[in-house]
């Protein structure tokens, strides 16, 4: 399923802000999750630096590793997973559901649409 232009753009542009907003709940459970200043202060920097770590490797478009599609899939299920874990960490349910409602959504879409991408590019002649 190959999606219009311009909802092609803003499919893109709220895989990014997903991207954003589950490295800050990452941040914010992490800083919240502690008895003491230091562990929050660990843990407030480490997973979403976990996240980002894997994300760079895995699933971001110009990833340090090329791996097949169900590793990439893999990774931000990971990543959005802990992500509405996390909000519901922080005692917000609701918006848990909602984000990982939104994430899985957008990710499929993005998936299929690169999928007809790929294969319309991969299947039309070369030009010259």
């Amino acid at each position: 399923m190959r999606l219009p232009g311009p909802l092609h753009v803003v499919n893109e542009g709220l895989a990014f802000l997903i991207e954003m907003a589950a490295f800050a709940v990452l941040a914010w459970w992490g800083f919240t999750v502690g008895d003491s200043i230091l562990i929050n202060i660990v843990v407030g920097l480490a997973a979403p630096a976990a996240a980002i770590t894997l994300w760079g490797l895995f699933a971001a478009p110009k990833a340090r590793f090329k791996v097949g599609l169900p590793i990439v899939l893999l990774v931000k299920t990971a990543v959005f997973a802990a992500a509405a874990l996390a909000v519901l960490g922080v005692g917000h349910p609701v918006l848990a559901l909602v984000f990982a409602a939104i994430a899985l959504v957008n990710t499929a879409l993005a998936t299929l649409d690169r999928d007809a991408r790929f294969r319309t590019a991969r299947d039309e002649p070369a030009s010259g």
